[in-house]
């Protein structure tokens, strides 16, 4: 596994994280780190799925945050679904009893 940064195609201008899994069926394929930051090492394990950056040539699959060695994004308030951040307490609702047990 190597964690390096590529450049995207043409139009768009970036640096954008991705790494390169020896996967279980001892093949190798590069995904894409999506989100801001990320705590992969040399020997970090990663779950990955078939959605890769468009713009990246020969990216085809996508890490999935918040499961494995991957954290998840940190401060993340939208689409937390998306890069594995769990609701906050201050935006849960809480439940209200409806029928009070004796």
């Amino acid at each position: 596994m190597k964690v390096r940064i590529t450049t995207p195609r043409k139009p768009n201008s970036a640096r954008r994280p991705v790494v390169k899994v020896l996967l279980s069926n001892k093949k190798q394929r590069v995904a894409h780190i999506p989100g801001k930051g990320h705590n992969l090492r040399k020997h970090s394990e990663v779950l990955i799925s078939g959605v890769g950056a468009r713009d990246l040539p020969g990216v085809h699959f996508s890490c999935i945050r918040g499961v494995y060695d991957l954290s998840p994004v940190v401060g993340k308030v939208r689409r937390r679904s998306i890069y594995g951040v769990k609701k906050p307490d201050i935006l849960k609702k809480k439940l209200r009893r409806r029928f009070r047990v004796t």
